[in-house]
């Protein structure tokens, strides 16, 4: 091994380091407990909003194309996707008036939530490596550039969406109850409404609001950040053929060809279905505001 070679070798990140500058996001200051509300994510932030603008202009394409003639293949895939939405959201919130703005959310929620998922199907090291060479280009240093791409493997951004829903649930609680029906079910369900029971009734009405939110967050969340580690062990099959013979490299690679090309496609499910799932669970939490116990 020549001397370059060997300096390089010494230089190179470990299993270990790779995969943890690859969950690291791009922030303001590094993260003091996992409640720290002062830490600022840039790339969960950028990619977000990109994708929000994507899907914005995707379903404003779609509508601005429309025809009453024969829709296009574009056309009468999102004719498909807006009507499943509207059956789904006609079987659960059953206020005609309400589903005028709830069957529009959630279809920005599906469309939003499966493009911030699909991120997970660029190559690991595509944008952390555009970004590293634009900050050395910057004169910074690159191996302390950060850039995670896939926002819903980010527990902020998945609480902040859960938060959103729990936040639209308390105003339709209050739109169609009222307040003071509203007030009066948070101490009269589930046990009864009896004096005696007030304080029990309040406190389950509480754990119910708080487990249903961390749950939407934490199941996004959860299976978005497997997938993205899944993907990063793969791609270090790719990466071992530097260290072993050339017969062992050879077929480390095409392992690494195969297994992601594998979970690649398996993953497309996966992106569809958790978005999937976090747009009905938030039609069935807002059809829930609408019940009275």
């Amino acid at each position: 091994m020549s001397a370059e070679a060997h300096a390089a070798a010494e230089h190179a990140p470990t299993a270990g380091e790779y995969i943890v500058h690859h969950l690291t996001h791009w922030r303001n200051k590094e993260l003091v407990g996992p409640f720290d509300m002062s830490v600022v994510s840039y790339d969960s932030i950028i990619f977000s909003v990109l994708m929000g603008v994507l899907g914005c202009f995707l379903l404003w394409k779609a509508a601005s194309k429309a025809t009453s003639g024969v829709p296009g293949r574009f056309q009468a895939a999102v004719e498909i996707l807006v009507e499943m939405v509207e059956s789904e959201a006609k079987g659960i919130v059953h206020n005609a008036n309400s589903r005028k703005l709830v069957a529009p959310l959630a279809l920005t929620v599906f469309v939003w939530i499966f493009l911030l998922n699909a991120m997970d199907l660029l190559p690991v090291d595509l944008l952390p490596a555009i970004w590293q060479w634009i900050v050395g280009a910057a004169g910074g240093d690159p191996h302390h550039a950060y850039m995670r791409s896939v926002p819903t493997a980010d527990l902020s951004v998945t609480m902040g969406l859960s938060l959103g829903v729990l936040i639209t649930c308390l105003v339709y609680n209050v739109k169609i109850k009222g307040l003071g029906g509203w007030a009066h079910e948070l101490i009269a369900a589930p046990f009864g409404d009896h004096w005696a029971l007030y304080p029990f009734n309040f406190l389950m009405q509480i754990i119910e609001f708080v487990a249903k939110t961390v749950s939407h967050g934490m199941r996004l969340f959860g299976n978005m950040y497997a997938g993205e580690l899944i993907f990063l062990l793969i791609a270090l099959l790719g990466g071992a053929f530097a260290s072993v013979g050339l017969g062992t490299g050879i077929a480390l690679s095409l392992l690494h060809i195969i297994a992601g090309s594998a979970w690649a496609i398996f993953h497309i499910l996966i992106i569809t279905l958790q978005a999937f799932v976090f747009m009905m669970l938030t039609l069935v939490y807002i059809g829930q505001a609408h019940d009275s116990h």
